[in-house]
């Protein structure tokens, strides 16, 4: 048989380049998986030795500077519109928007991807019930929440549900999509939405700021171990076929 000879030494930079750009988005996610994981740890021991205590009274007092707790800072119209975007990251909301999103990929002929948003909302929806009853820590008093909330507070479901969800729905609707415009428009909004329903947490007083932390460290690692797995899978099926 005939040995193949090594690449020369000319081309090892641009195969270097090629290769760095197929797996930086493993690499991406590999690094935010880590962060997200520490982060998580580094804020739930915090808590739980009661150091973030002063910081979250602070944030909750900031946001609330008047007389009355009930009422936030800012117009009347604000704390109505994040009302309505809090919503984005009930479990109902989440639920018909993985249904769509499903329906829109099998539609694709995706069904990997349609497994990848089942198996991470509903990973993350399990995690989160979980490490509530396991941290069992107490809301901010009913004096400061403008909406409903029962189950215990750390950490923060919508946080990090809507980090589950709508990072691994962007990463998905990234790869189905061809331009890099699109790619980074859809992703943006991803972040931007998750963002904002784990602020609305905190502006609407049913959460204290460190709950929203651990939910969004939490939720961005666990959408991007998730993609992670979904994509060595995939990785691992095309390199099967492409030997048979």
């Amino acid at each position: 048989m005939r040995m193949r000879s090594p690449p020369p030494w000319s081309d090892l930079l641009p195969r270097a380049l090629r290769l760095a750009r197929t797996e930086i988005g493993a690499l991406a996610a590999v690094a935010v998986a880590a962060l997200g994981l520490w982060g998580f740890a580094s804020v739930a021991e915090e808590m739980a030795e009661g150091e973030t205590h002063a910081f979250d009274q602070a944030v909750l007092a900031a946001l609330r500077p008047t007389a009355d707790p009930s009422h936030p800072i800012g117009p009347h119209w604000l704390e109505s519109a994040l009302t309505d975007v809090t919503a984005l990251g009930g479990p109902g909301v989440l639920t018909l928007f993985a249904v769509m999103a499903v329906g829109f990929v099998l539609i694709q002929r995706r069904p990997a991807a349609a497994a990848l948003i089942i198996v991470s909302l509903g990973g993350g929806v399990v995690l989160s019930q979980g490490l509530k009853a396991a941290f069992g820590r107490d809301r901010p008093a009913l004096t400061y929440r403008a909406v409903e909330a029962l189950n215990p507070s750390f950490p923060s479901g919508h946080a990090m549900l809507s980090a589950v969800f709508y990072l691994t729905l962007g990463a998905v609707m990234a790869r189905v999509l061809g331009k890099k415009r699109l790619k980074a428009y859809v992703l943006g909004w991803a972040i931007l939405l998750t963002l904002l329903i784990g602020f609305s947490r905190i502006y609407l007083g049913v959460h204290w700021a460190t709950d929203v932390l651990a939910g969004w460290s939490l939720g961005a690692a666990w959408a991007m171990l998730c993609w992670l797995a979904a994509y060595l899978l995939e990785r691992r099926a095309a390199r099967k076929i492409e030997t048979t």
